[in-house]
């Protein structure tokens, strides 16, 4: 069934007939059907023309155990990725290809860059977030909340103002491969933020299952929370939520996004206000509206990304044992002036 409908679809390719039916809307459906096997799955023409006319899927590095927390690091023109099993921040750039760069790690998951160039990185197994300074030496960012420990950092996001936002699910408790195994002293996974200058810690949001992938709109108006409550339960939560932010707090909480057939792990917004998701079978990309665009597919399960490169136009992605990249017709966004 599936290659006649191939041939169907080639045959219109053309002509009066694919008119007809791209009216009805048809055409685009055979289209879809058509790409179902392939790396690329269109389901809006702006995704096509992100994509361009020969787009490229490269692997650039492999042999991690689980590709986590990629971050384009630009002082040092690279990327990093957390291989958190292996407890160790490899990096990978075109002069000297694939490295590390940081061992051990304190098994980091989420890693990002301030403004002026500092890596920050949620350590799974340390329950801390921490900030590293040019001079190599790390800065305990937080570490505790409300008398007890953090449970395992996740995912991070820096805003214009200096304050780092974060997620700190439970997974390093019950994954103490990948974490601590310790019993959570926080009774609930939590969002929080930091002030940047004075690190005093405030909670955020208390609502999800388990909060994960971390970002914000260009302007930084909305921030996105992604909830991967599904890792531990079919019936779970499995969306990006969206907040208006209100100064050091969040408002309006509202669904942005389902994400099918697995969760949201780590995203990124485009200087368009596209989300970009590592979502399992790929990489998912969402309009402003929540609107699914397309999708890139990768080999294994890709859990996070980062936009990269002198232009900003080359998608990054950590997909469990391999680090891949693709350029695009977009831009990922960058922080917008204080």
């Amino acid at each position: 069934m599936l290659a006649d409908l191939k041939r169907v679809s080639i045959w219109l390719s053309s002509g009066r007939l694919r008119n007809i039916l791209n009216a009805l809307d048809l055409y685009a459906i055979l289209r879809r059907i058509k790409l179902n096997n392939d790396q690329f799955e269109i389901f809006d023409d702006e995704f096509q023309s992100i994509l361009g006319s020969n787009p490229t899927l490269t692997q650039l590095a492999d042999g991690l155990a689980f590709a986590e927390g990629v971050c384009w690091f630009p002082r040092l023109n690279k990327v990093i990725v957390s291989d958190i099993p292996n407890n160790r921040i490899v990096s990978w750039s075109e002069s000297e290809g694939f490295g590390i760069y940081r061992e051990p790690s304190g098994c980091s998951n989420g890693n990002t860059v301030d403004r002026e160039g500092r890596v920050i990185s949620c350590l799974t197994r340390g329950r801390t977030v921490v900030r590293e300074e040019l001079d190599g030496s790390l800065t305990t960012i937080a570490d505790s909340y409300d008398g007890g420990k953090l449970t395992s950092p996740n995912d991070v996001a820096v805003k214009s103002d200096g304050s780092i936002w974060f997620t700190d699910p439970d997974y390093g408790f019950l994954h103490p491969e990948l974490g601590h195994g310790e019993m959570p002293e926080q009774d609930r996974n939590r969002v929080f933020r930091v002030n940047g200058e004075t690190l005093d810690i405030t909670m955020v949001n208390e609502d999800f299952d388990k909060p994960n992938g971390i970002t914000f709109s260009p302007d930084e108006s909305v921030l996105y929370v992604g909830d991967t409550g599904r890792t531990h339960g079919e019936f779970r939560p499995h969306n990006l939520m969206a907040f208006d932010v209100n100064g050091d707090k969040l408002e309006n909480p509202r669904l942005f996004a389902d994400v099918e057939p697995h969760v949201p792990d780590g995203f990124r917004a485009d200087v368009n206000g596209n989300i970009w998701v590592a979502a399992g079978d790929g990489v998912q990309a969402f309009n402003p509206q929540g609107e699914l665009l397309g999708k890139i597919h990768t080999p294994e399960v890709a859990a996070n990304l980062s936009f990269g490169m002198s232009d900003n136009q080359t998608l990054f992605i950590g997909a469990t044992s391999s680090i891949w990249s693709i350029e695009l017709n977009t831009a990922g966004a960058s922080r917008p002036s204080n």
